[in-house]
Parts: structure tokens; C-alpha cells; sequence
């Protein structure tokens, strides 16, 4: 692809590095955002900046936020006694949609994946582990995907918490098999945390 300008170039070759976002899609996006007014896209490159230099983890759950304490986690309302396994945050907000769990949750910040080079080392598991130890949590409720890297993940956190006195349990399967969490609908993920099963029994399934 031949350029006239290197300024379109470079803007082409960076939003070309987004997720499914080749070089055709890139310098559509690219020059639309030209046709924008000034003062528009200057407040999208400001929103990016801000977010990539502002954002933080949680220092409790690992979810993303603007502050050290997530708002989930400073909410006293909440019920620290139910920790809810999740991927990333994209799972917490669709979990939150259904207003059926009134818990606090554990953010992995991914699954395990050989195949992508991603081990348990990689995640927030030890972390997991950590707040078991400190007490006060009754149940652990696994509700990653449907996925073989999901039930790998499942299995490895499993044998990791067997040594503790809790519960251990996972969304009912309510969730077609290798569907990602963030795609389903809120009423089926909804009655899936409220009709969530023994891990031990979903093995069986």
C-alpha cells in the first residue's frame, strides 16, 4: 500500500495494530476521523491518552480502575464473603448488568493458554490464593468461559484452593460450550450464577 503522506502512514500502521483491524480498515478509520472536526478527534486522542496513563489495577480484585480501590470493592454493601473468578473486565461488567450477584471478585487478567505462552505465573492466581489464606471468604464461584483454556483454568485454581475449607462452585452451563462470557445474554448469564453448581459436579457434565 503506497502512501502520499508519511503522517497517514504511521496513523494507518499504529491503528492498523488493533485487534481484527487490517490495513484497508485502518486507512478508512484514518481518514474519517481526518473528515471529523479538529477539536473532536483531538478529544479522542486526549480520552486514549488519559486512559492509557491514568488507568490502574485494583490493589483488592485486579479490575481495572481510575483509582487504587475499585468502586465494587470499597462498597461496603457488597458481600465479601463471595468471590466471583473472572477473566478480565469485560466479564465483571457483564456479570454487573445482570444485578444478580452482589459479591466481590477476583480478576485473573486472562486464562491460562500454553499455546499462546500464557502460564498461571502469567495471571493473579497466587494473589487468589493469598486472600483465601487471610479468611473471610465462604465461597469461590468460578465464571470463566466455556472454553478448553477456561476449564484448564478452572481445574489448575481448583487444586490450588483444595487444601482450604470453602466452596467451590461455577456458573451453571447455561453457557453454550466455547462461547466467550461477555457475549451472552444477561438473562442467561443471569440465571447461570444463580443456578451455579459444585465444581466438583460439573466435571461429571
Amino acid at each position: 500500500m503506497d502512501f502520499s503522506s508519511k503522517r497517514l502512514e504511521q496513523a494507518v500502521n499504529e491503528m492498523a495494530q488493533l485487534p481484527g483491524i487490517g490495513k484497508r480498515t485502518a486507512l478508512r478509520m484514518v481518514l474519517h476521523l481526518l473528515k471529523q472536526p479538529e477539536d473532536q478527534t483531538l478529544s479522542m486522542t486526549k480520552a486514549l491518552e488519559d486512559f492509557r496513563t491514568g488507568i490502574v489495577f485494583c490493589t483488592q480484585c485486579h479490575n481495572l480502575s481510575d483509582v487504587p480501590l475499585c468502586e465494587i470493592c470499597a462498597n461496603p454493601k457488597r458481600d465479601s464473603s463471595q468471590l466471583c473468578v473472572v477473566e478480565d473486565i469485560r466479564d465483571v461488567m457483564a456479570i454487573e448488568n445482570t444485578g444478580q450477584f452482589q459479591g466481590k471478585y477476583h480478576v485473573l487478567n486472562g486464562i491460562i493458554s500454553p499455546i499462546d505462552g500464557i502460564g498461571p505465573q502469567d495471571l493473579t492466581i497466587s494473589s487468589l490464593v493469598e486472600k483465601i489464606k487471610s479468611g473471610g471468604i465462604g465461597e469461590v464461584i468460578f465464571a470463566l468461559s466455556a472454553t478448553m483454556e477456561g476449564d484448564t483454568t478452572n481445574f489448575y485454581i481448583n487444586k490450588q484452593l483444595s487444601p482450604f475449607e470453602l466452596k467451590i462452585s461455577t456458573i451453571a452451563r447455561g453457557i453454550p460450550i466455547g462461547d466467550e462470557l461477555e457475549y451472552a445474554d444477561e438473562v442467561t448469564l443471569g440465571r447461570s450464577i444463580l443456578k451455579r453448581i459444585p465444581y466438583e459436579d460439573s466435571l461429571s457434565q
